[in-house]
């Protein structure tokens, strides 16, 4: 009696391991083993400043251009604005100026070059070449997957989470030197770049850590492989943009 049943409890232990090893096998064949997908950015606004190296007579400006707005009692800058490439320029009688809204470097120094060009055949002069250094770039990107901000916030290093005042989380991120907020729906906003190459940089160093801390929701059947340490790239160096020809744009 005691053998028979003894039997029949291995028989069920060893339909129940059976049927484990079935359903493991099919979680396995439904799981994709494929690459990680590379974050997609997107630059949204190129902040740019320049110096002209000489003071600049608003009112002549604004009594001569045209697509400017000049009201000294509300605000002491001038601003200029192009629609190609559509962009803002504040421009003051220091000759410093701002130039916002390009979607990449060489639309930002475009823009400024092409202003300078106008200034000059409206019979205003200028005497030196413009010198251009971006000082931002904002950009979105998603990531593709989920985050668990919560976690990302007890785990990540550098962070800011206080979703009653904000959903966001903000993450400073030493190298490359920008600002990132994160977001539940995998949607990112960095900014604080110097150059263009630095977005991608930052995109694809991010979801590498939120990979490794485990706080990203990975699609169901996908399983996506943390890659092997890269090694540290040299520090760039600042760059100012040099003057090009300007292209023949309508304003």
């Amino acid at each position: 009696m005691l053998i028979s049943e003894a039997n029949g409890s291995i028989c069920q232990l060893y339909k129940v391991y059976k049927a484990s090893r079935e359903s493991l096998d099919y979680i396995k064949q439904r799981t994709v083993h494929m690459p990680r997908p590379q974050p997609h950015t997107k630059i949204e606004n190129v902040v740019a400043s320049v110096i002209l190296n000489q003071r600049l007579d608003l009112d002549e400006i604004a009594a001569t251009m045209p697509n400017v707005e000049f009201d000294p009692e509300q605000f002491p800058g001038l601003v200029y604005r192009l629609k190609k490439p559509k962009t803002a320029t504040l421009i003051f009688n220091s000759g410093k100026m701002v130039c916002t809204g390009a979607k990449s470097e060489k639309e930002a120094k475009r823009a400024v070059h092409k202003i300078v060009k106008n200034i000059k055949e409206a019979g205003i002069e200028i005497t030196g070449k413009p010198i251009i250094v971006v000082q931002n770039i904002v950009a979105s990107a998603s990531l593709g997957a989920e985050l668990n901000l919560e976690l990302a916030a007890m785990k990540l290093e550098n962070t800011l989470y206080e979703p009653e005042q904000f959903p966001g989380l903000i993450y400073r991120m030493r190298d490359p030197k920008v600002v990132i907020l994160l977001f539940g729906s995998g949607k990112l906003v960095i900014t604080g770049a110097k150059f263009e190459p630095q977005i991608d940089e930052a995109a694809e160093k991010v979801m590498e850590r939120l990979l490794q801390l485990g706080v990203m929701r990975i699609p169901e059947g996908e399983d996506w492989a943390v890659p092997e340490e890269r090694p540290k790239k040299p520090a760039r160096r600042e760059v100012v943009v040099e003057e090009e020809d300007d292209e023949s744009d309508d304003d």
